[in-house]
């Protein structure tokens, strides 16, 4: 035997951010993987502790700068909670319509992205073209492309004017959708890069607290928007797969796209009718908040983000914790390349959906 250690990464584009792996190797042969992580740490949690409820708000997104819709519910609700106050109906629908987008727009840059590690160029454009329709009615609606900053305490900043573009957005997706799986479900080349590789069975991936469509790929229902109240009023399938591998995790991600299609044309038909306020009136500019603690949990495009909020009683909180599903995707990479090739790395990791600012928040 040869063997011998390899870094991979830090500086290496397909690992979507700093991440080392020091990979242990015989040759071409993967024998064991170390992650190392802590390049990227920006001290979010630790941060909070020195700034007001609302000065932290619009550091959250940039958990994961892709779902930043989702961040923001986390910590709002979890304020919301410890204030005991409930927003208003219309509000709850904004949220899960913007959400749902969020999720197809990261989704779609996953599945770009996704086919660039493994050699593809060409659908890397066409996924950014529809995931552009959706960022530009983000834009239109809160001002930003990226990092919102639209959920606020007590329910959303502003009426949505624009919202009869909200259904051609998912017309067209549904559309291309079809083209992907044309280009890539019967692919024999996408076929080997993905099938067979990368095995994760539902034990497994219960063990290592894997959640979102890395775990609903191994032949499991769990999705946390079933148990939140906030969907309780949307009707949509669980997107899952048996097998595990690669090519599970991306037929997962794909039947979500449609899943969050239609709970978005859901939201967008009780919009139409929804009367009422978009907030609750809360003026946080100098907002305290009694002794107490509070979590919130919300299913983000790569698994469980759970927010935990402690209150002391000032200005600013005593303590904020993140739970953030790519952490976990990250610490069963040993598991999973373990005996595969090194061409196999970034097919492997890819396919988590690891996005390295929630690892090292």
């Amino acid at each position: 035997m040869s063997r011998m250690k390899l870094n991979l990464g830090p500086q290496h584009p397909s690992t979507h951010g700093v991440l080392r792996l020091i990979l242990d190797v015989d040759g071409e042969k993967i024998l064991g993987c170390e992650p190392v992580i802590g390049y990227l740490h920006r001290g979010m949690e630790k941060m909070a502790e020195g700034m007001t409820y609302l000065q932290y708000l619009p550091t959250v997104d940039r958990v994961d700068y892709l779902s930043g819709f989702f961040n923001s519910y986390a910590y709002v609700a979890a304020v919301e909670k410890l204030l005991g106050i409930q927003i208003p109906q219309k509000a709850a629908i904004i949220r899960v319509m913007l959400m749902e987008l969020n999720r197809i727009a990261s989704h779609l840059l996953w599945l770009g992205t996704y086919l660039l590690d493994l050699g593809a160029v060409s659908p890397f454009f066409y996924t950014f073209r529809e995931r552009e329709l959706i960022l530009n009615f983000f834009e239109k609606i809160s001002g930003q492309r990226m990092m919102y900053n639209y959920f606020i305490f007590g329910g959303v900043r502003s009426e949505i004017d624009c919202l009869e573009e909200v259904e051609p957005i998912c017309k067209t997706v549904l559309a291309k959708l079809e083209d992907y799986e044309k280009i890539l479900t019967e692919n024999p080349i996408f076929i080997s890069r993905t099938k067979n590789l990368g095995i994760m069975d539902r034990e497994t991936a219960f063990a290592y607290s894997i959640t979102g469509p890395n775990l609903r790929a191994s032949n499991s229902h769990l999705d946390f928007r079933k148990l939140s109240d906030l969907y309780k009023d949307f009707e949509f399938k669980i997107a899952k797969a048996e097998d595990g591998d690669c090519f599970a995790r991306y037929k997962v991600r794909l039947d979500e796209i449609r899943e969050s299609v239609k709970i978005v044309l859901q939201a967008v038909e009780k919009l139409k009718v929804a009367g009422g306020n978009i907030n609750t009136g809360l003026k946080p500019l100098n907002l305290k908040i009694d002794t107490g603690e509070a979590i919130a949990d919300v299913e983000t495009p790569r698994g469980l983000t759970s927010c935990c909020v402690k209150a002391d009683g000032s200005d600013k909180p005593y303590r904020v914790k993140w739970r953030t599903g790519s952490f976990y995707a990250v610490q069963i990479l040993p598991k999973l390349l373990t005996g595969h090739m090194i061409s196999d790395v970034m097919a492997i990791y890819g396919s988590l959906d690891v996005m390295l600012p929630e690892v090292d928040r």
